[in-house]
Protein backbone atom coordinates (compact mmCIF):
# COMPACT_ATOMS: atom_id res chain seq x y z
CA UNK A 1 0.00 0.00 0.00
CA UNK A 2 2.08 2.72 -1.37
CA UNK A 3 -0.75 5.68 -0.31
CA UNK A 4 -0.29 7.32 2.63
CA UNK A 5 -3.81 8.14 3.59
CA UNK A 6 -4.96 4.41 3.35
CA UNK A 7 -1.77 3.71 5.09
CA UNK A 8 -2.53 5.65 8.15
CA UNK A 9 -6.17 4.93 7.83
CA UNK A 10 -5.04 1.04 8.59
CA UNK A 11 -3.02 1.98 11.41
CA UNK A 12 -5.70 4.10 12.72
CA UNK A 13 -7.97 1.06 12.54
CA UNK A 14 -5.49 -1.19 14.44
CA UNK A 15 -5.53 1.47 17.18
CA UNK A 16 -8.91 1.32 17.24
CA UNK A 17 -9.35 5.16 16.06
CA UNK A 18 -11.90 4.74 13.22
CA UNK A 19 -15.89 3.80 13.25
CA UNK A 20 -16.76 3.04 9.58
CA UNK A 21 -19.68 2.25 7.76
CA UNK A 22 -23.41 4.28 7.94
CA UNK A 23 -24.08 3.93 11.12
CA UNK A 24 -20.93 3.73 13.14
CA UNK A 25 -20.08 6.88 11.58
CA UNK A 26 -23.23 8.47 12.04
CA UNK A 27 -22.55 7.84 16.07
CA UNK A 28 -19.36 9.01 15.64
CA UNK A 29 -20.39 12.36 14.49
CA UNK A 30 -23.18 12.44 17.07
CA UNK A 31 -21.45 11.80 19.99
CA UNK A 32 -19.02 14.17 19.18
CA UNK A 33 -15.89 11.37 19.05
CA UNK A 34 -15.02 12.01 15.11
CA UNK A 35 -12.39 14.56 14.61
CA UNK A 36 -12.76 13.69 11.08
CA UNK A 37 -15.12 12.52 8.58
CA UNK A 38 -14.05 10.33 5.21
CA UNK A 39 -16.89 9.43 2.78
CA UNK A 40 -15.50 8.00 -0.73
CA UNK A 41 -16.05 9.13 -3.86
CA UNK A 42 -18.21 6.56 -5.21
CA UNK A 43 -20.98 7.71 -2.06
CA UNK A 44 -24.09 8.03 -3.95
CA UNK A 45 -25.01 12.45 -3.62
CA UNK A 46 -27.21 11.49 -0.96
CA UNK A 47 -25.02 9.59 1.59
CA UNK A 48 -22.15 12.98 0.51
CA UNK A 49 -25.46 15.67 1.19
CA UNK A 50 -25.61 13.42 4.89
CA UNK A 51 -22.51 13.51 6.09
CA UNK A 52 -20.90 17.17 4.89
CA UNK A 53 -24.30 18.69 6.37
CA UNK A 54 -23.94 16.38 9.68
CA UNK A 55 -20.16 17.09 9.62
CA UNK A 56 -20.51 20.90 9.16
CA UNK A 57 -23.26 21.71 11.09
CA UNK A 58 -20.50 20.35 14.28
CA UNK A 59 -17.29 21.77 12.80
CA UNK A 60 -16.29 18.88 12.05
CA UNK A 61 -13.62 18.02 8.61
CA UNK A 62 -15.29 16.38 5.71
CA UNK A 63 -13.26 15.24 2.86
CA UNK A 64 -14.26 13.01 -0.15
CA UNK A 65 -11.22 10.65 -0.92
CA UNK A 66 -10.52 7.23 -2.67
CA UNK A 67 -13.16 4.84 -3.51
CA UNK A 68 -15.07 2.56 -1.34
CA UNK A 69 -13.06 -0.69 -1.76
CA UNK A 70 -9.81 1.29 -1.33
CA UNK A 71 -11.20 2.86 2.20
CA UNK A 72 -12.68 -1.07 2.92
CA UNK A 73 -9.27 -2.75 2.13
CA UNK A 74 -7.35 -0.13 4.08
CA UNK A 75 -9.61 -1.39 7.29
CA UNK A 76 -9.38 -4.80 7.12
CA UNK A 77 -13.22 -4.94 5.53
CA UNK A 78 -15.24 -4.90 2.65
CA UNK A 79 -16.72 -1.89 0.95
CA UNK A 80 -17.04 1.32 2.97
CA UNK A 81 -18.38 4.34 1.73
CA UNK A 82 -18.07 6.55 4.96
CA UNK A 83 -15.44 6.48 7.71
CA UNK A 84 -15.21 8.71 11.24
CA UNK A 85 -11.77 9.27 13.01
CA UNK A 86 -11.88 9.65 16.14
CA UNK A 87 -8.31 10.44 17.25
CA UNK A 88 -6.84 14.11 17.13
CA UNK A 89 -3.61 13.58 15.89
CA UNK A 90 -4.27 10.92 13.13
CA UNK A 91 -7.08 12.90 11.87
CA UNK A 92 -5.06 16.17 11.14
CA UNK A 93 -2.11 14.19 9.38
CA UNK A 94 -4.56 12.14 7.35
CA UNK A 95 -6.28 15.17 6.60
CA UNK A 96 -2.84 17.29 5.75
CA UNK A 97 -2.31 14.22 3.07
CA UNK A 98 -5.53 14.26 1.60
CA UNK A 99 -4.90 18.29 1.51
CA UNK A 100 -1.46 17.92 0.13
CA UNK A 101 -2.80 15.27 -2.72
CA UNK A 102 -5.36 17.05 -3.72
CA UNK A 103 -3.71 20.63 -4.55
CA UNK A 104 -0.47 18.10 -6.32
CA UNK A 105 -3.46 17.14 -8.61
CA UNK A 106 -5.03 20.72 -8.84
CA UNK A 107 -1.67 22.98 -9.83
CA UNK A 108 0.10 20.24 -12.01
CA UNK A 109 2.22 22.04 -14.28
CA UNK A 110 1.50 25.55 -12.47
CA UNK A 111 -1.85 26.08 -13.60
CA UNK A 112 -4.94 25.05 -12.19
CA UNK A 113 -6.82 22.50 -13.18
CA UNK A 114 -10.57 21.14 -12.41
CA UNK A 115 -10.30 17.66 -10.70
Amino acid sequence: MTDRVLSLLSLSKKAGRIKSGGFQTDEAVKSGMAYLVIVSSDASENTRKHFSDMASYRDIPFRIYSDSGSLGHAIGADMRKSLAVTDEGFAEKIQELIDKAADTRRFTDGKEKNI
